[in-house]
């Protein structure tokens, strides 16, 4: 194929992606409602997976605290290998099917929390061996999965299987299957951070202001919320340090 054939067969690949992730819908509400529930007792949500599942577990997670304000404990994600297996794959570090229950447990997992593997198989031993501990545990669990009725399926609370079909590179994974992985995760965590009042409208009221952007950002929230000039929003959130710290002086005022 010439450049131009392989970007528009791949994309062509790619825009079945958002309409297949739609038919589990009912599936991600369920987990979601469910992880609502476990969070507000005071639990967390674990994300388990290896290779490109894992990684993209890791990304969700460490993009919810400069994004909703929460502490770094409130949604982890662990991969087969540890944090080297982030960059560099980790030989076998998915076949070992006890690792998965001693990595959560040393982060003290308890019945409060809930445990999601990811796997686009559905059959990483890393990921089953973790689930299946969970469950004795009486921990909340859910999986997502690219296969029909893979092993994590079976085993989960509230599985997700992400249909995609075969990848443009047979075999290929960080593909349509990690591209809707991806969403998937982006839908569950949002939709668990609105619904714990971790924004206001569509606002990310809670972001953590690490930089110039992000700063400009606040501001413009802040005018747009108090209808108040550029400078004296800017006044109040040098004081204040965050746009919700803002917006709730200003409401007790």
């Amino acid at each position: 194929m010439s450049t131009q054939e392989l970007l528009i067969n791949i994309n062509a690949e790619d825009k079945k992606v958002a309409q297949l992730v739609e038919q589990q819908i009912p599936n991600i509400e369920k987990l979601v409602d469910a992880i609502v529930t476990k969070m507000k007792l005071g639990g967390r949500l674990f994300y388990i997976g290896a290779g490109t599942s894992g990684r993209i577990g890791v990304l969700d997670a460490s993009e919810c605290p400069p994004t909703f304000g929460v502490p770094h404990d409130w949604i982890i994600g662990i991969i087969a290998g540890g944090d080297t297996a982030i960059r560099k794959a980790v030989e076998n570090a998915e076949d070992d099917i006890d690792q998965a229950w001693k990595d959560l447990s040393e982060f003290s997992i308890s019945d409060l929390d809930v445990v999601i593997g990811i796997a686009a198989s559905g059959n990483t031993p890393y990921v089953i061996g973790g689930l299946q501990k969970a469950k004795e545990h009486k921990i909340i669990t859910g999986s997502i999965s690219c296969n029909s009725q893979s092993k994590i399926s079976k085993i989960a609370d509230f599985p997700i299987e992400l249909i995609m079909g075969p990848e443009f590179l047979t075999g290929s994974t960080r593909m349509k299957a990690g591209t809707s992985q991806k969403l998937a995760l982006n839908m569950i965590s949002t939709s668990v951070m609105i619904k714990l009042g971790r924004i206001r409208g569509n606002k990310m009221i809670d972001m953590q202001l690490s930089n110039k952007k992000l700063v400009k950002r606040g501001i413009k929230m802040i005018v747009e919320e108090l209808n108040i000039s550029t400078e004296k929003a800017a006044e109040l959130l040098e004081v204040h340090k965050s746009v919700r710290a803002v917006l709730m002086a200003i409401k007790t005022e």
